[in-house]
């Protein structure tokens, strides 16, 4: 594995781009190596080792897993391990940025930042940003689940 190869002076490693195809990928293909590649992680080493700092997924190391180099660009929020293509780039930058706001919210408060007795639990930017925590308003409304307080885009049908 990547993270216990030791590497030998007399001999290069091909490059990545020469050991895998470039073809465009799913992303359910995507989702199914990453799940792959993190059941191989060794213990305390994080799943956001493959994410670079512009939110693109380092593909060295999926590529074995993918057989594939993708075509295109995915983006993976650091925050939730979301995947997301290159259309909802911006999804992913807001989900990262309200997920680290509500995480620090609920950590200077003890309380979650919705408005009371919304039963969908959408998370009230204005209690956010009166704390400093989130530098601008992203044009969608989140959510916060039940199970670990983590932040979705997606309405909940049923109310929490």
């Amino acid at each position: 594995m990547w993270w216990n190869k030791k590497q030998k002076h007399d001999k290069k490693e091909e490059p990545i781009e020469e050991r895998y195809p470039k073809r465009d990928v799913t992303l359910d293909e995507l989702r199914k190596a990453i799940h792959a590649f993190a059941d191989q992680l060794p213990d305390g080493v994080e799943l956001q080792t493959i994410i670079n700092e512009d939110l693109t997924i380092h593909y060295e190391f999926i590529a074995p897993y993918l057989k594939a180099i993708p075509n295109q660009t995915f983006y993976m929020s650091k925050e939730t391990y979301e995947i997301f293509e290159e259309k909802d780039y911006q999804l992913a930058v807001d989900l990262d940025n309200v997920q680290r706001a509500v995480d620090d919210y609920i950590r200077q408060t003890k309380e979650l930042p919705v408005i009371e007795g919304d039963s969908y639990r959408k998370v009230n930017y204005f209690k956010l940003e009166k704390l400093g925590l989130l530098s601008y308003r992203p044009e969608r409304d989140f959510y916060i689940t039940k199970n670990e307080y983590l932040v979705t885009y997606e309405k909940p049908e049923n109310k929490m």
